[in-house]
């Protein structure tokens, strides 16, 4: 299954964030928990190279714990401050503020070395792919909405910048992709999660997809959500969940691609219980 998207205003969205990023101190980048390998931006590493990094972990209440805290361990040790965190819990997102400014101690340190009174601002661009929570982030850390919000990717489309304190100020980014995602499994992952543009995709395939990578990794995890029993994994589990949810057309033939739609909601509202779709 194919899965590249890459709409023509992520490509102006991409060479602003160049010019930018050279403002900015540091980069908070925003992972999914139950993906955090497939969605960090292979761009934004080769961009950001040369500022501190920030990896926030979100969404890290619909993930399996003890993989998050693999990832945990895995992104520090390659350098990066890391931390987990629900993006609409106020208490963890205002966590950030300590981070930033230990990212960025050693700019603090030679401000006050050369005797600034009033210290340059730290300047901390917030990057991540579509749909990450990015939004949901800034206006529960900013204690009010200051940024546009919404369950498909692609709400967020300027740059904007936000001021968090006298010495933290916020850019807001448009979420983006990379041009070509060569690996299948991570083109599966984005579609599963909602960075990719449903309108796109075959979601009849893609729920089966995700049922099969869901059982693989949690064996009877789908089974026991709908009620189901060993025999009934094979081709017409969609049939069988259709019948669960009632959900029929006209002359009681079930509606495959409602129910093909509903499942991936399922797994992205978390209602298929804590999990996640990578290991590091």
């Amino acid at each position: 299954m194919d899965i590249n998207w890459y709409p023509g205003h992520m490509t102006g969205a991409k060479r602003k964030m160049q010019e930018d990023i050279k403002l900015c101190d540091v980069v908070i980048e925003l992972l999914d928990s139950r993906i955090p390998r497939g969605s960090k931006n292979p761009d934004l590493t080769t961009l950001a190279a040369q500022k501190k990094r920030v990896l926030i972990l979100n969404k890290a209440d619909m993930a399996d714990d003890e993989i998050t805290g693999q990832w945990k361990k895995y992104y520090e040790d390659e350098g990066y401050y890391v931390v987990l965190m629900d993006s609409r819990n106020r208490k963890q997102t205002l966590k950030i503020t300590d981070v930033v400014r230990t990212a960025c101690k050693d700019k603090i340190e030679r401000d006050k070395k050369r005797g600034i009174i009033a210290p340059r601002p730290i300047k901390a661009m917030v990057a991540g792919i579509p749909n990450v929570g990015k939004s949901t982030f800034i206006n529960s850390y900013v204690g009010k909405a200051t940024a546009k919000t919404g369950n498909k990717p692609g709400v967020t489309r300027g740059n904007q910048w936000i001021r968090i304190s006298k010495d933290i100020n916020l850019l807001d980014t448009p979420g983006i992709l990379w041009p070509k995602i060569e690996s299948e499994e991570t083109g599966l992952s984005l579609a599963f999660i909602g960075s990719i543009n449903d309108n796109i995709l075959e979601l009849t395939e893609l729920a089966y997809r995700m049922i099969i990578r869901v059982e693989e990794l949690y064996p009877g995890r789908v089974l026991k959500y709908y009620e189901l029993d060993d025999s009934e994994v094979k081709e017409d589990i969609l049939y069988k969940i259709a019948e669960y949810k009632k959900c029929v057309k006209k002359g009681s033939e079930p509606d495959i691609e409602k129910t093909a739609k509903l499942v991936i909601d399922d797994l992205r509202q978390g209602r298929l219980g804590r999990l996640s779709l990578e290991k590091p």
